[in-house]
């Protein structure tokens, strides 16, 4: 798991993917944390990616830095504890002028039964399950 936040960390942006009715989403997503030995993402209760999760919460996530990339399946969990909200704000005080940890709109999600595929030209692909 660590080997994955890493990895997003050093690209910056991701690619999250949700399904709403039949129809794939895709946005960029910046925010990865691991907390409680889990590996987390944030967003807002108000934006259209979070009724998604909740009603779907099958995603993949991609990534690419340039000479490979992930391709992340995972079942999210949102987690509505304020200790992981001040966590992941934490590691991003940036977004701390938009949301703060008490406030009714942040929301952090937990990945579970992920499976990450990190890919390369010429290499054979690696996996990793947490």
């Amino acid at each position: 798991m660590r080997e994955v936040y890493e990895f997003l960390k050093k690209c910056d942006t991701y690619y999250l993917a949700t399904v709403e009715e039949n129809q794939p989403r895709v946005r960029p997503f910046g925010t990865v944390n691991i907390f409680e030995g889990r590996l987390y993402i944030q967003t807002g209760k108000s934006k259209k990616v979070s009724e998604q999760m909740l009603k779907n919460p099958k995603i993949e996530i991609s990534a690419f830095d340039g000479n490979k990339w992930v391709r992340l399946q995972a079942v999210v969990a949102q987690d509505d504890r304020f200790e992981p909200k001040k966590s992941m704000l934490d590691a991003y005080p940036q977004l701390q002028k938009m949301y703060s940890a008490g406030d009714n709109n942040t929301q952090v999600f937990y990945l579970k039964d992920a499976v990450a595929t990190f890919y390369s030209f010429g290499a054979e692909p690696k996996v990793i399950k947490f």
